[in-house]
C-alpha cells in the first residue's frame, strides 16, 4: 500500500514509518521539516497543498498533534484554542480534505488522557476525547475506514514526561506503531485502539 504518514519525524512517527516499511508498504512522510513533504497541519492550505503534491494514497496515518501542558488556573482562552486547533481541528481537516485522496483508511492519534486525566493535562484530555468521538461519528458517514490509536506514555519518553505520568506503566513505542498496522491493514472502522 501507499501510505501518507503525517508527523513522521517524532518518536511515534519514526516507529510507525519503520514498522510500515518492514511490512513492504510505500511510506510517504510529511511533517514541518525533514520529510518527503512539508506540511503544517494547523494550516488548511498547507494540508491542501500536501494532498495535491502527494496525490492518491491507500491510507493516511497521523502521528501529529500538539497541546499546551499548563495548570488549569494558568490556561488562557488562546491556550485552549491552540490545543483544539493543534490536535483536533488539524486531524479532522486531514480527514475532511483527505476524503478525495484516500482509498482505504485514516488512522488518527489520541491518547490515554482521554480516559485517565492528569494535572496540567486538561486541554490534552479535551483534545483526545474529541478525536475519539470524531472517529466514532465519522465512521458512520465516511466510505473510508477511520480509527484512532490511544497510547499511554512510551518507554522512550519516560525521561521527558515520566514525572507527569507517575504510576502509568510505559509501553514501547513499537507497540503503538503496531496498532497503526492493525488499523491500516485490518477491516474495522470507528475503533479506538488502546495501547497500554
Amino acid at each position: 500500500m501507499r501510505i501518507l504518514l503525517v508527523g513522521a519525524t517524532g518518536t511515534l512517527g519514526q516507529s510507525v514509518r519503520e514498522v510500515l516499511r518492514e511490512r513492504s508498504h510505500e511510506v510517504v512522510t510529511a511533517s514541518r521539516k525533514g520529510s518527503d513533504v512539508s506540511v503544517d497541519i494547523t494550516d488548511p492550505e498547507s494540508i491542501r497543498a500536501m494532498y495535491e503534491q502527494v496525490g492518491k494514497v491507500h491510507a493516511v496515518a497521523s502521528a501529529a498533534g500538539s497541546v499546551p501542558w499548563l495548570p488549569f488556573g494558568e490556561l488562557r482562552y488562546q491556550d485552549v484554542l491552540d490545543g483544539v486547533a493543534g490536535k483536533v481541528v488539524s486531524q479532522v481537516e486531514l480527514v475532511r480534505q483527505g476524503a478525495a485522496y484516500v482509498a482505504g483508511s485514516f488512522t488518527l492519534i489520541t491518547g490515554v488522557l482521554a480516559r485517565e486525566p492528569l494535572r496540567t493535562g486538561a486541554v490534552a484530555s479535551l483534545a483526545n476525547g474529541a478525536i475519539e468521538a470524531f472517529v466514532r461519528a465519522a465512521a458512520i458517514e465516511l466510505p473510508q475506514r477511520v480509527n484512532a490509536v490511544s497510547p499511554t506514555i512510551f518507554t522512550e519518553s519516560v525521561d521527558v514526561y515520566g514525572d507527569l505520568f507517575v504510576g502509568f506503566e510505559p509501553v514501547p513505542v513499537r507497540q503503538a506503531a503496531n496498532a497503526y498496522v492493525r488499523s491500516i491493514e485490518g477491516h474495522q472502522t470507528g475503533q479506538v485502539y488502546m495501547v497500554g
